[in-house]
């Protein structure tokens, strides 16, 4: 929804590199995600994976294959065939598994860090249920900041959003007629596409939803400058494993893992809004990003045509009782906070 999707770090996965020789007694988790090396993303998994090694004494060894799928669906695959065990997924690889994770990607859905993490925390008995049905286990939830509108020219209203070029990612044809169907012009394309048509001066798209950190990452902000200062939505991330690889580590094993996961999960959710700040104020100290900040009664009028678009998605993108739970406790939340009604 509006490219809340992750960016496609497109590589080439070989065979050989997932096949490595495993010690007798020992477990090997092989796990893919298109997070490139060095990101924080990345270095979080493999602090994770230490973690692992450490408190079972080497009986788990996590391996991390950083930006070697082309598509996440291609580490769902690889998964089914037992090449991965595991795969750090977003929205758009998490939606392949299970229709309910789209619920997380639904623009201006959320509006805050503590919102998000509420209705997740009770959306995950849910959804943990839908995974074992797939005979796949929850790990952890991860977080890679709020996802910003970034355009070449300046967007402040949906009819504006209404007129530009969207990018949003290939693959998801269920979503490009949603978009189709609610008046908007989305292109899909591959990440390293989208980058190159936004340098075109008349590419196939001009205007692409990121998180700040991608923008920096890969320049294009200095293509597409203005930069709507409201979240669109939270980039919502999650690490499963197969019953298979999950049913062969020792119980107290398990227990200990999933400790160290969900300090990995804690951590990440602390640090995404600093990684959102600093890039934010790196591409402001560049004197190219053109930050578009609303006003109260402008927000609140964007906020509330969105919403009525939105619920479209009920039962075509998210399902029904998903949609329904999810609302549910983010109204009780905002109520409990004196938020909006």
């Amino acid at each position: 929804m509006f490219g809340t999707r992750p960016f496609r770090f497109a590589a080439a996965l070989t065979v050989a590199a997932l096949m490595p020789l495993t010690a007798a007694g020992q477990e090997t988790i092989k796990l893919a995600t298109l997070a490139p090396e060095k990101s924080p993303w990345v270095e979080a998994l493999k602090e994770m994976g230490a973690t692992w090694s450490k408190v079972t004494e080497n009986r788990v060894i996590l391996k991390v294959y950083a930006a070697t799928i082309p598509r996440e669906g291609e580490a769902i695959e690889r998964m089914a065939v037992g090449n991965l065990q595991a795969a750090t997924l977003m929205i758009a690889g998490l939606g392949e598994l299970d229709d309910a994770f789209n619920v997380f990607g639904i623009p201006f859905f959320f509006e805050s860090d503590a919102e998000l993490e509420h209705v997740q925390r009770k959306l995950t008995p849910l959804i943990e249920q839908k995974l074992a049905a797939k005979k796949l286990h929850l790990v952890n939830w991860g977080n890679g900041g709020w996802v910003r509108l970034f355009s070449k020219n300046p967007i402040r209203t949906v009819a504006d959003l209404k007129a530009a070029k969207l990018y949003t990612t290939e693959g998801d044809d269920r979503t490009v007629r949603w978009y189709a169907a609610n008046g908007f012009n989305a292109v899909p394309l591959a990440t390293g596409e989208m980058v190159k048509q936004l340098k075109l001066p008349r590419g196939s798209i001009n205007a692409a939803p990121s998180p700040p950190v991608f923008a920096v990452a890969m320049q294009f902000f200095r293509d597409a400058p203005y930069m709507l200062d409201l979240p669109v939505a939270p980039l919502v991330g999650a690490t499963v494993m197969t019953d298979a690889a999950w049913n062969k580590i020792a119980p107290k094993d398990r227990e200990k893992m999933i400790e160290a996961a969900r300090l990995m999960e804690k951590q990440t959710q602390e640090r995404a809004p600093v990684l959102d700040a600093n890039s934010i104020d790196e591409m402001k100290r560049s004197g190219i990003l053109k930050p578009i900040a609303l006003d109260a009664k402008d927000t609140a009028t964007f906020r509330e045509t969105v919403d009525k678009l939105t619920n479209s998605q009920r039962g075509v993108l998210v399902p029904a009782d998903v949609f329904d739970l999810a609302v549910k406790e983010r109204d009780a939340y905002r109520k409990a906070k004196g938020g909006r009604d």
